[in-house]
């Protein structure tokens, strides 16, 4: 790992495991804001829940996948698993803000950046690498290999085939210049 993923990854990771610890202390709170979208998503679930635990289990998430981010560990699951809780927060927060005063559209302006920044920063180390070819790639080139050395075996094929029916197609001949001759 590089030293500016070792170092960046925490510093990222941060805002997401605080934010997480956050939701987690002050469920009711959370569950609050969150309440449209808990309340839909508590509807779909196929067992019963309510907004509580759902806010929680997102603040646990949140902590969750800013833990495995900052550590390296499946840093790229954990990055998208952050970059949707950080859009939901941005929409979320951008509905509740106080947009009554100049100073609260101001607040609202400046959260909503904090969040599409926070989003593309872990929506870039989604994509991250880390200098080695993605799957998809990897997937890319092998199956060009594959077709390359495909078609090199039915060169080698043709070619054989037709020295051997040269081969043949003279022994033909001689066995019929021989029955003829004698």
């Amino acid at each position: 790992m590089s030293l500016v993923r070792f170092l960046a990854r925490p510093m990222l990771a941060s805002s997401f495991v605080l934010a997480g610890m956050d939701k987690l202390k002050n469920a009711d709170d959370t569950a609050a804001q969150l309440s449209p979208l808990l309340r839909r998503a508590a509807e779909s679930l196929p067992f019963q829940t309510n907004e509580k635990v759902l806010a929680r289990v997102i603040g646990g998430t949140q902590i969750g996948a800013g833990v495995c981010f900052a550590l390296g560990k499946s840093a790229r699951l954990a990055a998208t698993v952050l970059a949707v809780i950080s859009a939901l927060n941005g929409y979320v927060e951008w509905r509740s803000a106080d947009i009554s005063s100049k100073q609260g559209r101001d607040a609202r302006r400046k959260q909503l950046l904090k969040n599409v920044s926070l989003t593309g920063g872990v929506l870039l180390a989604a994509v991250d690498t880390a200098g080695k070819p993605s799957l998809a790639w990897r997937a890319e080139h092998l199956a060009a290999d594959a077709r390359k050395g495909a078609g090199h075996l039915a060169a080698d094929a043709r070619k054989s085939t037709g020295k051997k029916l040269k081969k043949a197609d003279k022994a033909v001949r001689r066995a019929v210049d021989h029955a003829v001759g004698a």
